[in-house]
């Protein structure tokens, strides 16, 4: 089938106003003769899933007296800013709701920018040039546009530029080069998102089309170009999908029908605002729709054509032409047979043929059983089959596909304790499910050796296992955190000394889950960890401290008993580090806050003055010992009775 095109009218470049630019494009290459189909420029449709072909360009835009001035440079393809999406994705752009990737079977899509402001630009292009011997040459793209309004100038705007050169002849094909600059109006066909992600409203436009007429231009050189940009004070942004159908032919979808079809449905291309279907002779009206169904078939070798309207502004009216012939054929494609590890879905198919209609038996384990590629995740090795067939009913194809499964369990088990104490003679043991391979870690290291289904746990850690099964799938277990505690050592702790029945407020050491004092002689509370002691004779106290794991600490605390407060301070220290009188320090019977304690030289000078954590002064001044001689002291207390205790006196250091 072939088709030709009327070309009703030529609008300029429309400049629309208003905010915030995001916008979908996308291409059909429509190539008009009455021969074979042709063969689309490389990679025109990014089918490869790459950007080769195109020129990937960054920089950025500015304000500059009154001008918007957008500068960009060749770049390769930069995250973020030049993404690939693959059609099966599913993504729907969060302000306008449109898919990701233009609705017309394309495999591939590309996003232009993206939503961080920041005055950022991104331009794609694609060159090519029209063979020499077609003179009836025609494209048609497809885009959608969103804008933020904002309510900047005119110039400050983000914007979205769309430019169809003729490079040969350097000159623009208006009707189908467009410049959004959204500023403070509604624009046709948009409405506003329901998403805008914050106070500042956003204005969508679906899906259109615009029809690019190359009739008479053979030989000529053509670029298609794309460029998005921010607004120019850092605040909003602009950006744009494109994409390129992968049929460049002369049929629409459904023209070429199957001999033994009972209907055909044949489609116009995407996107205009309307369609009007016309016999050949224009005598009658057959349809309004985008796709019109004929049944029974038409006689092979007969035409009809296609009026499309695009959105206002946007484009020209065209009218093209479509002749019908009962060639097709359909093969069944469902893909290479493939490795399913534990329930990740894993593609199969191949990609979607439009005026095809597909269904997948056994339905299970599927993501839809009715279109060309669906995602499969079957509990168990399943064979697919895939029946293909025209939508007019005729030309059905079958083919099949081996999805293999394999499902590893990622459980652990735990036999025994996930926390306990060395000497409780407890122990833990991790189990996992049998595989072809195992492998133990430790804190996200291997450890070394540990390959079985049991693996008993000598030591604190976080525990889990990588499962291997053949032909080639791995999973790593849950984690699972074992404690195994030791108990500290038990210390004596240093004398308190107590008024005769005044309180004193004794002190365990910070750290298990519970303390009991023994004996509950003359205490506020056993299980405390700071009781109260009041009474009128010594007394030795263990302490016994727990921990959650159940590790038993026994720690000591002597209680001595006076009549009055106060504080001693000794005649002489020698600091040799025998372990014997080595510091210089206050010994305090009955004081409750020890509020100074400062050394002078026999010059009057301060030498040492203890602060929270000093144990004393040990001889030495800046690390340099000091030799023989007297030094004065001082000291100051709070005592359990409330009142103030000043002491002072002199002790002798001796070397």
């Amino acid at each position: 089938m072939a088709y030709s095109r009327t070309y009703y009218k030529n609008e300029g470049p429309y400049y629309s106003v208003a905010r915030q630019i995001w916008a979908t494009v996308c291409l059909i290459c429509l190539c008009y003769f009455t021969s074979n189909a042709q063969t689309c420029p490389t990679n025109i449709d990014f089918e490869n899933g790459t950007f080769s072909g195109w020129t990937c360009h960054i920089g950025s835009v500015a304000a500059v007296n009154g001008q918007n001035v957008i500068s960009v440079y060749e770049s390769g393809p930069i995250d973020n800013r030049h993404t690939m999406y693959d059609a099966n994705s599913g993504i729907l752009d969060q302000y306008g709701g449109f898919p990701v990737n233009c609705p017309n079977g394309s495999g591939h899509s590309i996003r232009l920018g993206n939503n961080t402001p920041g005055t950022e630009a991104e331009a794609v292009s694609y060159e090519f040039t029209i063979p020499a011997n077609r003179d009836v040459y025609s494209l048609v793209y497809h885009y959608a546009v969103v804008f933020q309004d904002p309510n900047h100038q005119q110039y400050e705007q983000p914007r979205m530029e769309i430019e169809i050169l003729n490079v040969t002849d350097n000159t623009v094909i208006s009707c189908s080069s467009f410049t959004f600059i959204p500023y403070g109006s509604v624009l046709p066909g948009f409405f506003l998102s329901p998403n805008p992600g914050g106070d500042t409203p956003v204005w969508c436009k679906d899906w259109s089309a615009v029809s690019i007429n190359l009739n008479g231009k053979a030989g000529k050189t053509i670029r298609l170009s794309f460029k998005t940009a921010d607004c120019t004070f850092r605040r909003h942004f602009g950006y744009a999908y494109v994409d390129v159908n992968s049929e460049c032919s002369s049929e629409f979808t459904g023209a070429t029908f199957c001999k033994d079809d009972t209907a055909v449905l044949v489609t116009a291309p995407y996107g205009y605002q309307s369609y009007k279907w016309f016999n050949n002779g224009f005598s009658q009206t057959l349809g309004t729709q985008q796709t019109l169904t004929l049944r029974p078939p038409p006689t092979p070798g007969s035409s009809v054509a296609v009026q499309v309207e695009p959105y206002n502004g946007y484009g020209c009216v065209d009218t093209f032409y479509a002749r019908f012939i009962d060639t097709l054929s359909i093969k069944a494609n469902a893909g290479q047979d493939i490795l399913s590890c534990n329930r990740t879905p894993v593609q199969i198919g191949a990609s979607l043929k439009q005026g095809f209609v597909y269904t997948w038996s056994p339905a299970a384990g599927l993501s839809n059983s009715t279109i060309a590629n669906p995602r499969a995740s079957p509990d168990i090795t399943t064979t697919y089959v895939l029946t293909a067939r025209h939508d007019g009913g005729g030309c059905l194809d079958t083919d099949t596909v081996i999805v293999s499964s394999v499902v590893i369990d990622s459980s652990i088990q735990l036999i025994g304790k996930d926390m306990y104490c060395v000497t409780s003679g407890d122990s833990a043991v991790l189990r996992v499910q049998p595989a072809d391979n195992i492998q133990w870690y430790r804190d996200n290291g291997a450890i070394q050796g540990a390959s079985g289904t049991n693996y008993r746990v000598p030591k604190t850690g976080v525990y889990y296992a990588k499962l291997f099964k053949n032909p080639g799938c791995s999973l790593t277990t849950f984690k699972q955190n074992i404690i195994i505690d030791e108990p500290k050592k038990g210390i004596n702790y240093p004398v308190q000394y107590a008024v005769i029945d005044l309180p004193l407020v004794l002190q365990a050491r910070q750290f298990g889950e519970t303390a009991l004092w023994t004996p509950a002689n003359n205490l506020s509370s056993r299980t405390l960890y700071n009781p109260v002691f009041k009474g009128s004779s010594e007394q030795l106290y263990t302490i016994e401290i727990e921990t959650k794991s159940g590790c038993l600490t026994v720690d000591t605390q002597l209680v001595k008993t006076v009549k009055n407060v106060e504080i001693y301070v000794p005649t002489a220290f020698s600091p040799n580090s025998d372990g014997q009188n080595d510091l210089l320090r206050p010994i305090t019977m009955g004081i409750q806050q020890l509020r100074y304690f400062k050394i002078f030289n026999r010059w009057g000078q301060l030498i040492y003055e203890m602060n929270a954590g000093s144990k004393g002064w040990d001889g030495q001044i800046n690390g340099a010992k000091q030799g023989t001689q007297t030094v004065v002291w001082m000291a100051e207390g709070l005592g359990l009775d409330g009142k103030v205790y000043i002491r002072k006196g002199t002790s002798i250091l001796i070397r």
